[in-house]
């Protein structure tokens, strides 16, 4: 039996990406575990998985903690349970886990894979901090026996510094988005009507959808600016997403005269219905690997505007979205009226994304991982 354990810094890395992997490789008879921060008292890891286990550390990559304990519980337990394949994801876990893993891996015949869903360094980021994390991921490339990136900005930067050697390097688009279940015709006229009553949006109202973790980096700030600046009494901006910042962009919402407008959704489990209620969808960021919600809503021929940074021109680029620099809130503000006033272009945009999003479907990717994970073992 094939054992592998993926490795993520906080459970919502494996419930919203890894499930599926899990489920298909379980399936072929492979044995999955997890370790994360806190994934023991998440249920849907707990079931999704055959073994899950607690490990401390933070979100921050500046935490000296994260190097304290964790490298010697993750060395005893790869060492106990002899895993073929460690997979690592999300920037803190990947460090930590091939650090600690760096002088065992070889003599326990263990194969260090490590996706990144955006390096900490990008263009257009501070010139020392991108210094500083182009070194690290220097140097833990030394310890990665495959790296797997998933925009081609990333895939460029991995082979222009020599991250691991060109062999090793695997492109992979994303890490894929269920055509099934992200698909329009699943999503019935009268869900969306729901949805648009209890957002108390009469039927000639137009709506604006942001599905994002309130964090500075998704800089809800601009979208909530810029919806301001659109002046439109009959549109509505909904934010679905929890974080450190929901109360930070009410008090801001209410300052701008847009508070009654602009609806907090909280964590939802409808994003399909949601994004087909929605006239646009919007992702706003600074920085991302490969945009999920921006998938999903390609998926979903909802028209789409993002901001003009890596994964995101991956997905939007050659018509199929709209494009805005990071911060410019009044371009914003230009392309939601784009979209509002001009819904035939705006449809014909989406076909343009619906039939780019083949190359991003799930099940490609699982093969991908397949063919991967197969190389991984045999070469130990």
């Amino acid at each position: 039996m094939n054992r592998l354990l993926m490795v993520t810094t906080v459970p919502s890395t494996l419930r919203s990406f890894l499930l599926p992997f899990a489920a298909h490789f379980r399936a072929q008879g492979w044995q999955v575990d997890a370790m994360a921060c806190g994934v023991s008292t998440d249920p849907e890891c707990v079931s999704g998985f055959d073994r899950v286990w607690d490990v401390e550390w933070s979100r921050n990559p500046f935490d000296p903690r994260n190097l304290l304990a964790a490298p010697q519980v993750i060395r005893e337990l790869v060492t106990r349970e002899k895993y073929d394949l460690v997979h690592v994801h999300t920037p803190v876990a990947a460090f930590v886990t091939r650090y600690a893993l760096k002088d065992i891996r070889k003599q326990l015949g263990t194969s260090v894979i490590y996706t990144a869903h955006g390096f900490h360094f990008y263009r257009g980021g501070n010139l020392l901090r991108n210094f500083a994390f182009i070194n690290l991921e220097k140097l833990a490339g030394k310890w990665t026996d495959y790296l797997v990136t998933i925009n081609h900005e990333d895939k460029d930067a991995s082979l222009a510094y020599n991250l691991v050697p060109a062999d090793r390097s695997r492109y992979m688009p994303g890490i894929g988005v269920d055509l099934k279940y992200y698909n329009r015709h699943r999503v019935s006229e009268a869900a969306i009507l729901q949805v648009r009553q209890e957002l108390g949006i009469d039927e000639e109202a137009h709506l604006l959808l942001s599905v994002a973790e309130f964090t500075a980096r998704k800089h809800h700030v601009d979208a909530i600016a810029a919806f301001a600046k659109l002046n439109r009494a009959n549109v509505h901006l909904a934010l679905a997403g929890n974080g450190p910042l929901v109360d930070k962009m009410q008090q801001l919402a209410a300052s701008l005269g847009v508070g009654d407008r602009v609806h907090f959704l909280g964590i939802r489990r409808d994003i399909p219905v949601l994004m087909r209620a929605a006239t646009a969808n919007l992702l706003v960021s600074a920085q991302e690997g490969l945009p999920r919600c921006i998938l999903e809503s390609l998926a979903l021929e909802t028209p789409t505007i993002g901001t003009k940074i890596r994964g995101t021109e991956d997905l939007l680029a050659d018509g199929c979205g709209r494009l805005v620099a990071v911060g410019d809130t009044d371009g914003l503000a230009a392309e939601m009226a784009w979209i509002l006033d001009r819904p035939l272009e705006a449809a014909q945009m989406s076909k343009l994304g619906f039939e780019r999003i083949s190359t991003y479907d799930l099940e490609a990717i699982v093969r991908l991982h397949e063919e991967l994970y197969a190389e991984a073992v045999e070469r130990g």
